[in-house]
């Protein structure tokens, strides 16, 4: 009897292309650098809040541009629409925005430690969301790398956090103010991540054009935020570019081009692989303050890096096979 064909999904390819793994390498080494090159670069003057609202306008230029060069710009300007937009792009946005709010709690309510290490629980998260969503399943052997991934994620964040004191509070605070708020935030984290890699492989929605909708929604949802909030507060008082130098520039750009690579990792390698990128990225920060401020990396970094090569290695190596149905 004929073999019955398996049903079409969402493909889940063993192998990146060469444009990719460019992509992931690139967004690696920006993530890592990101932290050293805010040090550098950024006063302490400077508000977030202008920052941030900087960076999203930085990253809906950058878009245009890769639009208008690539020639989409002009057929999206034909075919968009405010519900295909809400549907692709508002919703992961809003989801980002109580995210980061949610993050924000949980920050002032738990020792930098376990903070890190609850919030490396999204990896979980985003793979069984991307289950869920997209049916995109994973083999035995990619459920041990993404386990194997998160070991290495916990380790960084231990050699992060050790330096770094405890909070003490009452215990009820430290739950409800603390871990329910970051555990939150990781589900919406990988649910998310989940859905903008369905906009971007399912509806087909340009990952350059999420960029473009979801930093207009995040700024407008911050701009709202502003009313209240104490930076809010020191914009009106002191002026929207407060402490800004012309290297403060050089921060927000690149955080604005890592938010385009994001786009462009998540709608071809998918919300799963990007993880990957995430944790190695602290490695990777690991590796530039050696280099430029001759801090050694600690033991738990290099315990992780072998646990970090061979998830990735493994992940790869091992993709998820549909087996064919006899009739």
């Amino acid at each position: 009897m004929a073999a019955i064909k398996p049903k079409a999904s969402t493909p889940n390819p063993g192998t990146m292309s060469p444009r990719v793994w460019l992509y992931s390498i690139l967004l690696t080494f920006q993530y890592g650098a990101q932290p050293l090159i805010s040090k550098r670069c950024t006063r302490r003057e400077v508000i977030v809040t202008s920052s941030v609202l900087t960076c999203e306008i930085a990253k809906v230029i950058c878009a245009l541009i890769l639009m208008a060069k690539d020639g989409t710009l002009k057929k999206m300007v034909k075919e968009w629409t405010l519900v295909g937009s809400l549907t692709a792009s508002g919703l992961p946005a809003a989801i980002y925005a109580l995210q980061n709010s949610l993050l924000q709690i949980s920050y002032r309510n738990l020792d930098s430690l376990t903070f890190s290490m609850l919030n490396q629980t999204k990896i979980f998260f985003t793979a069984l969301f991307t289950y869920i969503i997209l049916r995109q399943k994973q083999s035995i052997q990619q459920i041990g790398a993404l386990f194997l991934l998160i070991m290495a994620a916990v380790l960084l964040s231990i050699g992060e956090g050790s330096s770094k004191g405890s909070s003490s509070g009452d215990p009820d605070q430290i739950l409800f103010y603390g871990i329910v708020p970051v555990l939150v935030a990781s589900v919406l984290s990988g649910l998310a991540s989940a859905l903008c890699q369905w906009a971007s492989q399912v509806k087909k929605h340009s990952s350059y054009l999420m960029t473009v909708e979801m930093s207009i929604v995040g700024s407008l949802c911050l701009l709202a935020s502003t009313s209240k909030s104490p930076d809010g507060e020191a914009i009106r008082r002191h002026g929207f570019f407060y402490g800004w130098t012309l290297l403060t520039l050089i921060p927000v750009v690149a955080n604005a081009l890592g938010g385009i690579l994001v786009g462009l990792v998540t709608s071809l390698a998918g919300g799963v692989r990007k993880g990957f990128v995430i944790v190695s990225a602290l490695l990777a920060t690991a590796m530039l303050q050696f280099l430029f401020e001759g801090k050694p990396p600690s033991v738990y970094c290099l315990v992780a890096l072998p646990l970090v090569i061979s998830s990735i290695s493994i992940y790869q190596k091992y993709p998820y096979r549909v087996k064919k149905k006899e009739a």
